[in-house]
């Protein structure tokens, strides 16, 4: 592609790289893929030349180039849970077509976007939360063409599966709180209920048992449903503390206790008859991001959660701190 001032005798075909105002109000707009009409408007305006953009033989146009990058991106959009919209400015955007997290190969990505500096694709983060018909994903074409070699070599890169949607599996869950002395009130249930609608998942009636081993194990074994969480009126400090050891108790396995995510160290996280059991930190009762919904949405989503990969949170794991916490992190 050549770029650059070009002559109005020689600018037929090209395309127009900045608008440009015309006498009378109107306009030619950049990217207008001039014709004679728009010379003749041009030179009657006192121009001789422009800027503008003239694609070579192996060059492809922004839009189709764009095009045929999201479609080597997403050969399969429906498998994938995701849509392609329509090119324009050298953009294709990708959307979900339900709620769920984003499945990213960011390998693949990186390839996609070291092939030539005009050729980009943007997504959201890994494992990001989507609702319905959310952006996941833009391929931008930044210039008005690139060569046909660089596009080839973008959409090997791409492979199949750099994207797609993980929707929600799990459909039921109960949550479990225990009261030191007093009731703790609806605050945790309100913020769990909201957490559990952003995809669809129902809540089972309130349980409420005493701070001890024993009632909370208990309820651990009566308990319905797809998930298990554990909202404790007294914060679980210790992996030994009473609703790690509770969850034993029912027959259970405590996984992983800590997180390196802030809100959220205090999480656990574990297993009981074969359904997963989260023990949720006390800022779990405010409705800010902290670092039990990042497992909490990878879990509903039908997406196993290790201790390896909790610690692997750390980086980017500083949130923002909620005003209502006990403990500032600087008193």
């Amino acid at each position: 592609m050549r770029f650059g001032p070009v002559a109005l005798a020689e600018a037929r075909g090209a395309l127009l790289a900045h608008s440009v105002e015309l006498p009378g109000g109107s306009r030619l707009r950049k990217g207008r893929l001039l014709e004679p009409a728009d010379l003749e408007a041009l030179a009657q305006a006192g121009l001789t030349e422009v800027i503008a953009a003239r694609l070579d033989a192996d060059d492809v146009p922004e839009d189709a180039a764009a095009l045929r990058l999201a479609e080597a991106l997403l050969p399969d959009p429906e498998a994938a849970g995701l849509r392609l919209g329509p090119a324009a400015t050298g953009r294709v955007n990708l959307h979900a077509t339900g709620p769920g997290l984003l499945g990213v190969d960011a390998a693949r990505i990186d390839a996609v976007n070291a092939v030539h500096p005009m050729i980009t694709v943007a997504t959201l983060r890994p494992f990001q939360r989507m609702a319905d018909r959310a952006m996941a994903a833009t391929v931008k074409i930044i210039s008005y063409a690139v060569p046909q070699a660089a596009l080839a070599q973008a959409c090997a890169a791409a492979g199949q599966g750099a994207l797609r949607r993980h929707p929600p599996r799990l459909r039921h869950a109960t949550l479990i709180e225990t009261s030191v002395g007093t009731d703790p009130g609806e605050k945790g249930r309100r913020a769990t209920r909201t957490r559990l609608d952003r995809f669809g998942t129902t809540l089972a009636p309130r349980c409420l048992v005493p701070h001890r081993v024993t009632p909370l194990a208990e309820a651990l074994r009566a308990a319905s449903g797809d998930l298990l969480l554990i909202l404790t009126g007294s914060a679980t400090s210790d992996a030994q503390d009473v609703a790690p050891e509770a969850l034993r108790a029912a027959g259970g396995e405590l996984q992983h206790f800590g997180m390196p995510v802030d809100p959220g160290n205090l999480l656990f996280i574990g297993a009981l008859q074969g359904r997963p059991v989260i023990g949720l930190p006390g800022c779990a009762r405010s409705p800010a991001l902290n670092g039990a919904d990042w497992v909490l949405d990878r879990l509903l989503c039908g997406l196993p959660v290790s201790g390896r990969d909790i610690m692997g949170l750390g980086v980017g794991g500083l949130l923002k701190e909620p005003p209502s916490r006990p403990r500032p992190r600087e008193g």
